[in-house]
């Protein structure tokens, strides 16, 4: 592979060599393909730019090439037909990032490409129907529509589908196209769109000649006709004196004016309309403006992350809840942007960004900008060229915006690094985004650091094995306590209560104490819906999905039955379709029925719900959380969503509704899973002005993570559980692979996993462990079956053992009977 520079090098000589470019395809092939450079295009083909090229026999790609080299490969190559861009979009370090998470995740570029580029980078085809001049004149063997057709054909040459449809003045022409393909009269070809559309606004100009005050009275003391347009001016004048610049849209807002009234004054030349290029994210003033102190804590702390830094490029910053470690982001921040480097912020959910975004901008204005999945494909493309051109020095996302074309940085900090949202699941690259992000900062030899109250157990051991360093803040700002811990044994409630316990006697007499004293209440249930699961009492039938191999929830809002796999919905059952009975239960509880409960106890408390399902919109999580800071909501129930890096400062007291659900899944990582949850969403609590109050529901309340987490002992819950990782062997002590096989029908997937699990433990001896069906064995019409590998740590190794999977997956998919298994290898599955 070469760098930019080796590609121009190669170009500096006349261009009468002869020259390739390797190509990434946005497609799930396993290889790159390389094309021959047309001399006219020579000067032009450098890594990182699109490349138009022909995959196959027609069909048409916007690719991004790879490298250039002058050495011709053994296959007999295609032209590129085109570069798109004058200059890369990307740049060499995203290629690398690209190749290795290619390598170690096992997935293909082209995968990672799709992945990485905004929707409106990767150009749009237009299928054009092309005539084939061999076919020559003679149509006498086609019918009358293909006639029609082939006829309009010979005199344009070339047709788009709209013009078939016009023709034929029918709609579906796609089999008509097909007949006469196979009959050879045309193919196929396509053409690209340039999908991104700059957007321009309005400007409204006044004349120059009405810049001398004497003329512009002279002007409005003699008008005499058209008393709109007068009123259109004063308005025009007025938003110019308090704006700098009027925009046509906000200029007829205000003067409730027509455009035609407009273009009256347009026609008078009193004022000028000017069409310009706007941006669609918004400008804010460039600034930086630390407003805060550190506490000596933070100070000995942010001494000791510099200190790390001078001596490793990864640091693990373990601050308890509230102990101020955005404040020190805010000040690594400062200086490196002070040094003029970028500096990426990870988050690990959108969600988070609404309060961490105002801290930002408050401190730095227009030098923070924000990069997420509910931007628009023209907001993302806008942002995707500043920051590829330096304008922005801080960028604040969720996963995806590490593959933003940074030009030089400085700092990636990683908050929450221990959140397995920032594993990708579906679709491929299925990647973690903390450790492509440590990858992606030694490419720059930029510095990492990772944030969380609840360090990722892979994290900690990395700091133990001396690969990180490490500084730890043990106390919260202002010396606030770490909130008092009450486990309630829901067995004890009264047994006259039917189901589970949603609300304990002490938690109600909580709640009421928390808001009489003007507090506020947080509570948690990693469910959401009404009741997760409806069965007849008199029969034990249980409503499942007929999509997937799980029960239906029911949603009280819709008034439906919802599957959380596949997003299907049922109409509510009235009357059981087994035996025909009324006695429907209800069986556990979601976010709906909390809320449903919240509002019956407590009718003159404002009660809102926080989930997926109430939180829709660009916006409407933004939202939300200002109402809560407003002391507008007195609880807030929710699921993992106010669990992750919320800063409230008036909440009390916190309820975990089901702890026990949160320790019953079957995954070496329910623990840990169980643990970081139910101690950040501890951290809610009294944040501020005094020690808060937690109160954690369950029926199992002697169970081990129970008690680290009344402790708030992590130290002593990593030594425990470290402990059982390394006696079964599972990570950090080995690297685990899952293969996961998909099938409509369930014979051929048991088959097919059966013949690849035999394959594998020929290979890998006792590393195989599988096939077996997962818990939930039927998604979206498709069967599961699952193999685990769990491998020692050792690099080359894994990479051998990758070749080999990889290797077997294609001997399976030779077979014809297995040749539509859907295979998938997630590394490090979270």
């Amino acid at each position: 592979m070469t760098d930019n520079n080796t590609g121009n090098n190669l170009f500096s000589k006349k261009d009468t060599e002869s020259a390739w470019a390797e190509v990434i395809l946005p497609l799930a092939i396993p290889k790159t393909y390389t094309y021959t450079i047309p001399q006219h295009l020579q000067s032009k083909t450098h890594p990182g730019c699109r490349a138009e090229v022909v995959f196959g026999k027609n069909k048409k790609y916007a690719g991004i090439v790879k490298s250039v080299s002058g050495k011709k490969p053994e296959y007999e190559t295609k032209e590129i037909l085109n570069i798109i861009d004058d200059d890369p979009i990307i740049y060499p370090q995203q290629l690398k990032l690209w190749q290795w998470i290619s390598e170690y995740y096992m997935c293909s570029e082209g995968e990672v490409m799709a992945a990485a580029l905004p929707t409106h980078l990767k150009l749009s085809s237009e299928a054009i129907i092309v005539f084939n001049e061999d076919y020559g004149e003679d149509f006498s063997d086609l019918d009358n529509e293909e006639y029609l057709v082939a006829e309009a054909l010979l005199i344009k040459k070339e047709l788009r589908l709209p013009e078939v449809q016009q023709i034929l003045d029918i709609n579906h022409v796609y089999p008509l196209i097909k007949r006469l393909i196979e009959k050879k009269v045309c193919y196929v070809w396509e053409a690209f769109n340039e999908k991104y559309k700059q957007k321009k606004e309005n400007y409204i100009i006044l004349n120059p000649e009405f810049n001398n005050e004497e003329k512009l009275n002279e002007l409005l003391n003699n008008w005499s006709k058209a008393p709109k347009q007068l009123e259109l001016l004063l308005s025009y004048l007025h938003l110019l004196k308090t704006e700098g610049e009027v925009i046509q849209t906000a200029l007829l807002k205000k003067s409730g004016a027509s455009a035609a009234q407009l273009k009256g004054l347009a026609e008078k030349n009193i004022l000028f309309i000017e069409k310009r290029n706007v941006d669609r994210v918004e400008n804010l003033p460039q600034k930086i403006s630390i407003d805060f102190e550190l506490s000596a804590a933070q100070k000995k702390a942010l001494d000791e992350i510099n200190s790390v830094f001078s001596e490793k490029n990864v640091c693990l910053l373990h601050g308890v809840t509230s102990s101020g470690k955005t404040q020190l982001y805010i000040k690594q921040i400062e200086e490196y942007i002070n040094r003029g480097k970028q500096v990426l912020y990870l988050l690990p959910e959108i969600t988070l960004t609404a309060q961490i975004i105002r801290r930002l901008q408050k401190n730095f204005g227009g030098n923070v900008t924000i990069y997420h999945s509910k931007f628009n494909n023209n907001e993302r493309v806008e942002l995707w060229n500043k920051i590829k051109n330096g304008e922005v020095k801080i960028i604040l996302g969720a996963r995806s915006a590490l593959f933003l074309p940074f030009k030089d940085i400085g700092l990636i900090i990683v908050d929450e690094e221990h959140d397995s949202s920032y594993k990708q699941q579906d679709p491929a690259p299925r990647y973690n985004a903390r450790d492509a992000a440590i990858f992606y900062a030694s490419l720059f030899n930029a510095k990492v650091l990772l944030g969380s109250a609840t360090p990722c157990l892979e994290s900690y051991y990395n700091v133990e094995k001396n690969k990180y360093g490490l500084v730890e803040l043990n106390e919260r700002f202002g010396g606030i306590q770490l909130p008092e811990i009450e486990i309630i044994n829901t067995r004890q409630v009264a047994a006259s209560k039917k189901g589970k316990v949603i609300l304990s006697p002490q938690l109600k007499e909580a709640i009421e104490d928390a808001v009489t004293n003007d507090k506020q209440v947080i509570l948690f249930q990693n469910r959401r819906g009404y009741s997760p699961f409806l069965i007849c009492a008199t029969c034990g039938f249980i409503p499942h999905c007929n999509n997937c191999d799980v029960t239906l929830t029911l949603h009280k809002f819709s008034n439906k039955l919802h599957c959380h796999y596949c997003g299907s919905s049922y109409p509510k059952l009235t009357t059981c379709p087994a035996c025909g009975t009324v006695n429907w239960m209800e069986k556990n509880f979601g976010t709906e029925k909390i809320e449903e409960e919240l509002e019956n106890e407590f009718p003159s408390y404002k009660v809102a719900r926080m989930d997926i399902d109430s939180v829709r919109g660009k916006t409407a999580h933004d939202s939300l959380i200002k109402l809560f800071e407003q002391h507008r909501i007195d609880i807030l129930a929710g699921t993992q969503m106010v669990v992750k890096g919320l800063d409230f400062e008036n909440v009390s007291l916190v309820g975990v509704l089901d702890a026990d659900g949160l320790l019953s899944f079957a995954d070496f990582r329910v623990n840990e899973r169980a643990f970081q949850l139910m101690e950040q969403v501890s951290g809610r609590a009294g944040r501020k002005t005094e020690q808060g109050k937690v109160m954690i529901q369950a029926a199992k309340i002697n169970h081990p993570v129970l008690l680290f987490v009344q402790q708030h002992d992590f130290k002593r819950f990593y030594d425990f559980e470290i402990e059982n990782r390394k006696r079964f062997f599972y990570p950090p002590f080995s690297r685990v692979i899952k293969i996961i096989l998909k099938h409509k029908m369930k014979e051929v997937v048991s088959e097919a996993a059966d013949r690849l699990g035999d394959a594998l433990k020929k290979d890998m001896n006792d590393f195989v462990i599988g096939p077996a069906a997962p818990v939930v064995n039927r998604i979206r019409s498709l069967y599961l079956m699952e193999i685990l590998i769990k491998l020692p740590k050792d690099a080359n190794m894994l990479r051998q053992y990758k070749k080999v999977i990889a290797n077997h997956f294609n001997l399976l998919h030779a077979e014809k009977k297995f040749r539509s298994v859907v295979l998938i290898a997630d590394v490090d599955p979270m």
